[in-house]
């Protein structure tokens, strides 16, 4: 985590943390030096009317970014956390635009593939509940189920 930059008495943060839905799938570019990034659009519903969402653009870099090409999908749902940014840029006509965005240091994949209706929809989420390596989690462990080390000379497993 960054810390904070304090100047005199101020305290001066930019953190941002999005729970929200892909409204399509995310783009994976490269940079002409060979970095990734990958660009996608959250939809975040407003807290007080759920019938309104703020859509809301991210970009993540290099090993996230092909991350987030490979996992995420249209109506997948996902955590961001990152720092807000404006950016300006000029169009073909000679414009000034601004665009706001959400550089994301960390996005959790939230749900599981096929849930949201992306592109893994047509994958089974009873398949992958089959092939779930913590259904077990929290069940009680009886002293039949743990391999112990008898002698000396064995090696311990970690």
């Amino acid at each position: 985590m960054t810390a904070p930059v304090c100047w005199g008495e101020e305290l001066l943060l930019n953190k941002v943390i999005l729970i929200g839905r892909l409204v399509q799938d995310p783009e994976l570019k490269y940079t002409p030096n060979g970095t990734a990034v990958c660009n996608f659009t959250i939809a975040v519903n407003r807290k007080f009317n759920r019938d309104e969402a703020d859509f809301i653009n991210i970009v993540t870099w290099r090993g996230l970014a092909e991350n987030c090409a490979s996992y995420l999908g249209k109506g997948r749902l996902a955590a961001v956390e990152g720092r807000l940014q404006v950016r300006s840029y000029e169009t073909q006509e000679g414009q000034r635009r601004r665009i706001t965005e959400v550089v994301a240091d960390d996005v959790r994949f939230l749900d599981r593939p096929g849930t949201g209706g992306g592109a893994d929809s047509n994958y089974s989420a009873e398949t992958e509940r089959s092939k779930d390596d913590w259904e077990d989690l929290g069940r009680e462990v009886s002293l039949e189920d743990i391999d112990l080390v008898d002698s000396e000379d064995e090696e311990i497993p970690f």
